[in-house]
């Protein structure tokens, strides 16, 4: 079993998003319900069938945590920075950079990381970016927590499209297709 389902909250907001072996374990003890299926597809077993999931609801109310900032991957720095160089707006070989450098005791953290293509990476090097006369774009900082519902999948499908908020769906660059559609 492959795919990805959204996991949304007993009031309809979205969590995360889950596997479809995790959702049916969800749906079979009765702790989740079906909002969306693929009505082409089945999950069968010798003794039931169910709907192939693409949303679900749970059952019961989860208190979330108030959102701490997660740790920094190059995928979620890329969401965060629209997938653009911030010295030059660049699009193609980029990479990570720590706008003060380590080597001058800058850490790894969202607010000294940057998206930053190949060229301007080397070109700023161990410089702080007013000494290389590279101006940032926008300042760095801790992403919004919704950019981590959709980080998980490869794609978002539309029918997730009215239960998540505009902010998780820019982070994505096609959303037409289904997940676990070959």
């Amino acid at each position: 079993m492959a795919g990805s389902v959204l996991v949304l909250n007993a009031t309809y907001e979205p969590l995360n998003v889950t596997t479809l072996w995790r959702a049916c374990s969800l749906i079979l003890s009765r702790k989740a319900e079906v909002l969306e299926a693929d009505p082409e597809r089945e999950i069968r077993s010798p003794s039931t069938t169910l709907p192939h999931p693409i949303v679900i609801r749970l059952v019961s109310y989860v208190r979330v945590p108030h959102f701490t900032s997660r740790r920094i991957t190059r995928r979620a720095l890329f969401a965060r920075d629209e997938h653009t160089c911030q010295y030059c707006g660049g699009r193609a070989r980029l990479t990570l950079d720590h706008v003060v450098p380590r080597s001058r005791g800058g850490g790894s953290s969202w607010d000294n990381v940057v998206t930053a293509c190949a060229p301007c990476n080397l070109r700023k090097s161990d410089r702080l970016p007013h000494e290389a006369g590279m101006p940032l774009r926008r300042a760095p900082r801790a992403p919004h927590p919704d950019l981590y519902l959709t980080l998980g999948t490869r794609s978002i499908p539309s029918v997730w499209h009215p239960y998540l908020p505009a902010r998780a769906l820019a982070f994505v660059e096609d959303t037409t297709e289904l997940p676990f559609a070959a």
